[in-house]
């Protein structure tokens, strides 16, 4: 059995096509360069992005994933870079894409790609 990348809420998601882990430094409000033009970053967390996407799926499949990843927030099981472990953290996420490559009337429906990023809340 094929090991599964990525779920949401505990619903397996179809494994990407594209998966890009990233790490954001917050930094607190008075963060900045100082007048030697030295850098105060004053970092108070981290958190993850993960950017994702799929090519080539059909609508049903399309909209499966979209419905998972639909309310406010979610919980997200994802391979980290950092701990090197699998980690469930609570996401939201940003705006999402789906551009239509063909749709025929009676017959498939191909989606080009969806993309979207899971943003730690």
């Amino acid at each position: 059995m094929a090991e599964i990348m990525i779920t949401v809420d505990g619903q397996a998601l179809p494994c990407p096509s594209e998966y890009t882990w990233g790490l954001q430094d917050v930094s607190a409000g008075e963060s900045g360069r100082t007048d030697d033009a030295l850098m105060h970053k004053n970092r108070v967390a981290q958190k993850r992005k993960l950017q994702l996407s799929w090519q080539g799926l059909d609508w049903e499949d399309t909209a499966r994933i979209m419905r998972a990843v639909n309310p406010e927030y979610i919980h997200v099981r994802y391979p980290d870079m950092l701990s090197g472990t699998y980690e469930t953290r609570e996401y939201y996420v940003g705006d999402r894409t789906a551009p239509v490559k063909y749709w025929r009337v009676g017959a498939d429906k191909m989606i080009e790609k969806i993309s979207f990023d899971f943003i730690e809340r």
